[in-house]
């Protein structure tokens, strides 16, 4: 074979490797309304760390403390360098590969005849072997590694995400438990106080039994509240604990009062498809669809005959010192192996790779629909939860007052002891939904931050 036949075979492979066979993907998604109908005047939340829009370094710190150890956080990373890797080898699939042999040999057996006397065979070659991409299995292939690998990014990222929010949740929840654990323990030292002068005065005969015992009652009541959010404490310090990684996690550096913890000023105004571009499951998802795509389209070539070159050049003599001076050896071919009868096999590969297509299509579908609601039920918790805060605080302010005006009234004599303590247990409830109250609307913020995918 001449050169120019050579450069015309070589020519040709290239042309016919421009085909490429397979189902090709359209971006396709539900139909959503233009924007979430929340009232708003910002357009934008724009920190790029959407924890600051609490304010609070505290919080910070905890939220870094998690994300520095976290397992599930390392443990993404790890498949990310794997998704890089795996990149890397489908992209190498598509060059020709090279590679050396060389072998050394003495006998007087050729593998058909024997030899008069022994001879040496020396023989050392290069080796090309490349397989043409002509039906685009291997750029399928790299597509779909890409695809991997870029789910595996926004993977990671959505990790993050989730230690971000959940560190910020057990944090609101563990100033939560902490302020009820106070508002308990002053409520049990007041109650205690009251049961004492309530024995007091039944052992002058001032009281009847029964209200000394009511006030015994509401001193043990408060009493055991007390080992109960010590413990619920303890169990949230735990969890901050284990999502940072450590088993030694001290707490004594997380300061804070819920009661003083701001609320974010501003609210997100936007279109719903600004969030199919945040979203990091939404991109995942998409991802995913894509890598499905492109296995379609390997199965669909696997159909088709495969053709590959093979190129070698050497040299061979008898003698190992004389290896290099003969004429050097050299061949090029071509190999072809394509699929004749498999009793529809690799048909119905072909189409059972098209039918996940649909189903990967409907799992990107309902995530985004899952995701517009996900945010909408969010504002709308927000609202309810503001509204509810607001509400709250009048009711507190009222029980305060009505706790002041039963003490005056009993302590004149002007009403029973069975209403103080009404007003009292109305107090001590009214003080401790106020608190829960107050760290609900905060992670209804963390999961709004979530469910916009994060810094907006």
């Amino acid at each position: 074979m001449n050169k120019r036949n050579i450069v015309s075979l070589l020519l040709l492979m290239f042309l016919l490797s421009g085909c490429l066979v397979g189902p090709k993907y359209i971006e396709t998604m539900p139909d959503l309304p233009e924007k979430f109908s929340f009232g708003s005047d910002v357009d934008s939340i724009t920190n790029d760390e959407w924890w600051e829009s609490f304010t609070n370094p505290v919080l910070d710190s905890v939220i870094a403390n998690a994300l520095r150890n976290n397992y599930e956080v390392s443990m993404a990373l790890s498949r990310l360098e794997q998704a890089s890797l795996a990149l890397g080898m489908a992209k190498a699939d598509l060059l020709p590969g090279f590679d050396v042999q060389a072998s050394y040999s003495r006998g007087d057996f050729t593998g058909s005849s024997q030899l008069p006397a022994p001879v040496n065979n020396v023989f050392a070659a290069g080796l090309m072997n490349w397989e043409l991409d002509l039906w685009g299995k291997y750029r399928h292939a790299r597509n779909a590694a890409n695809a991997q690998f870029l789910a595996s990014d926004l993977a990671l990222y959505a990790t993050r995400l989730a230690v971000e929010s959940q560190a910020a949740g057990l944090y609101f929840q563990l100033l939560d438990y902490r302020e009820r654990l106070t508002i308990v323990e002053s409520t049990y030292t007041s109650r205690k106080a009251s049961a004492e002068v309530m024995q007091q005065r039944f052992q002058k005969g001032v009281v009847a039994e029964i209200e000394y015992k009511q006030a015994v009652y509401q001193e043990a009541d408060a009493a055991a509240s007390i080992p109960l959010y010590k413990q619920l404490i303890k169990a949230t310090e735990n969890a901050l604990g284990l999502l940072s990684g450590s088993a030694r996690y001290e707490m004594d550096w997380i300061e804070g009062k819920l009661s003083e913890q701001k609320l974010p000023e501003n609210l997100p105004d936007y279109l719903p498809a600004d969030l199919l571009q945040r979203r990091p499951d939404i991109l995942m998802a998409q991802q995913q669809l894509i890598a499905q795509y492109a296995a379609a389209g390997i199965a669909q070539s696997l159909r088709f005959p495969a053709i590959s070159l093979t190129m070698s050049g050497g040299v061979a003599s008898t003698e190992l010192n004389d290896l290099f001076n003969g004429n050097p050896a050299w061949s090029i071919g071509a190999n072809l192996f394509g699929p004749v009868f498999h009793f529809g096999k690799l048909k119905r590969k072909a189409e059972l790779e098209k039918k996940k297509i649909e189903e990967m299509q409907a799992n990107y579908e309902q995530i985004v629909i899952q995701a517009f609601f996900e945010v909408k039920d969010v504002l709308d918790e927000i609202e309810s939860l503001r509204n509810q805060l607001l509400h709250r605080q009048i009711q507190l302010d009222a029980a305060r007052k009505t706790d002041e005006l039963a003490r005056e009234r009993y302590n004149g004599g002007m009403t029973s002891y069975l209403e103080l303590l009404d007003a009292e247990r109305v107090l001590f409830a009214t003080e401790l939904s106020i608190v829960q109250n107050k760290q609900n609307l905060l992670n209804a913020y963390v999961k709004l931050f979530k469910a916009l995918g994060g810094a907006w």
